[in-house]
């Protein structure tokens, strides 16, 4: 699909990669974009739709859509890490998975009718490489991701007859506020949003933003100790 007169939803789009990726939408010519955020008062740019837009209550994803019945592009960013262990964060993991995982689905099944009737459109996820790889403390978000990932490939054949392109993003660390504690090699938003955005102009169903991501993936046919040497 084309950006350029489109009409866009992007959720979680207060701050970091969401808000970079309202901006980027402009530039490209979107006639309209939706910044989805818990708390509308938080958009501030006078050139976008506020919406308000909480991914893990029904309730509110249900009236959003109702709201936002011309979209044509929509834009699952919304997400939370919480730095949960497997031994001791069971509510942590609960948010986790409801969020990222849960809230995603929620959100892409009830703008699915909407893309539907304003001609296909598009959805784009924004997984991560923490989909295909697990460290300690990100054990509850990788087990999100992996359960959006899944959820992406089922949606991805489901919307097909409809003529909704469904692309997966896969991303290591943003230099956004969520990756502010890491050290090392992280992404500018901008960046990860015009390779994700040129994917949906050229049709592709999966965008891996960076080397780390391209890695991992092609890692995966391989001996899992080559993954987790730690474990090796």
């Amino acid at each position: 699909m084309k950006i350029n007169g489109s009409v866009a939803l992007v959720t979680g789009a207060n701050r970091g990669l969401g808000k970079a990726f309202t901006e980027a939408l402009l530039a490209r010519g979107a006639s309209k974009v939706y910044a989805a955020a818990r708390d509308a008062a938080s958009i501030n740019d006078p050139r976008v739709v506020p919406l308000q837009l909480d991914i893990t209550d029904p309730t509110s994803v249900a009236a959003a859509a109702k709201q936002a019945a011309d979209v044509q592009l929509l834009v699952n960013n919304a997400g939370i890490a919480t730095g949960a262990s497997v031994l001791d964060g069971d509510e942590a993991l609960r948010r986790e998975m409801d969020t990222n995982y849960f809230g995603t689905v929620r959100v892409a099944r009830e703008f699915a009718p909407v893309l539907a009737a304003n001609g296909g459109g598009a959805i784009v996820n924004v997984l991560s490489v923490l989909s295909w790889f697990s460290l300690p403390t990100t054990a509850g978000y990788s087990a999100s991701k992996a359960a959006a990932w899944a959820a992406t490939n089922a949606l991805r054949q489901e919307l097909h007859g409809q003529g909704t392109l469904v692309t997966g993003v896969h991303i290591g660390y943003i230099d956004t506020d969520m990756a502010a504690h890491v050290d090392g090699p992280k992404v500018p938003p901008a960046d990860v949003v015009a390779q994700v955005l040129d994917g949906v102009e050229e049709g592709l169903p999966e965008v891996l933003a960076d080397d780390l991501s391209r890695q991992v993936k092609a890692g995966l046919s391989g001996d899992l100790r080559s993954l987790y040497p730690a474990v090796a």
